[in-house]
């Protein structure tokens, strides 16, 4: 689909990661109050895979390790027949294990990290820098197994790559000294950087969670996103994880 990389994670849940093409996608964003942008995209993308979405929900992000909980969905229906839009508080992670409800975290550079287990449940995760050193990505997974899930599986998204990434030196330390050395890099100027993206892959090890392909891509140089630090943009990509209903299939 144009503007979105779709991919199917574990059985019959997939994640989607819009572009900029698809505009900002915030939801109460100042052109959108209603968040009909997201709902759209979240009505295209299960239009694309033949799939349902009754409702999307999404969390205030505050880069911390806080990790919520959506139930059934509550609105199935939104403007002119699409799904509804739901805000369920504060948090950098979603989990969920029902059909009809899409998980949304909203990135402009951070790490975006759809997870899948064979047993239905999943989750999206908003994965900053300082969110993954907190150990958002352990706390997800910790949530997910402590209601049933197994071989949890990964997708990183678009986000900023180590190339264009400058670091605090300081800081930089502190991530080295909780993932290790392949989190330290370089910039295209030779300037130390964060390897954002090897971190979230770090995480991800640490707790057993097997890594698979998601969309490869940089928002500072790679065109087509959003990215706070290389343009400024006060825009907003979505990642959106759901689960299609029983029988349903791409």
């Amino acid at each position: 689909m144009d503007g979105a990389t779709t991919v199917r994670l574990e059985g019959n849940v997939y994640a989607s990661w819009s572009g900029a093409a698809r505009g900002d996608l915030r939801p109460g964003g100042p052109s959108h109050a209603d968040g009909s942008p997201l709902a759209a995209f979240a009505a295209d993308v299960a239009a694309a895979t033949t799939t349902r979405v009754d409702e999307v929900v999404w969390v205030t992000q505050v880069h911390g390790r806080a990790v919520a909980e959506a139930g059934a969905a509550l609105l199935p229906t939104g403007l002119d027949g699409r799904p509804g839009c739901r805000n369920i508080g504060t948090a950098d992670a979603v989990v969920a294990m029902d059909p009809g409800v899409a998980l949304c975290i909203l990135t402009a550079d951070c790490g975006p990290l759809a997870l899948a287990s064979p047993e239905g449940i999943f989750a999206a995760v908003h994965a900053g820098w300082r969110g993954l050193l907190d150990g958002i990505v352990e706390a997800t997974v910790g949530q997910m197994r402590a209601r049933g899930a197994t071989d949890i599986v990964g997708a990183i998204g678009p986000c900023i790559h180590v190339e264009c990434y400058e670091f605090a030196t300081s800081d930089l330390d502190l991530a080295v000294s909780g993932y290790g050395e392949e989190l330290r890099g370089c910039t295209t100027d030779g300037r130390p950087a964060l390897d954002l993206v090897a971190g979230m892959q770090a995480a991800m090890r640490a707790c057993g969670v097997q890594a698979v392909d998601g969309a490869d891509v940089c928002t500072s140089c790679g065109g087509g996103y959003y990215s706070h630090r290389a343009r400024h943009d006060t825009g907003r990509q979505a990642l959106l994880v759901w689960m299609g209903s029983p029988g349903s299939e791409a």
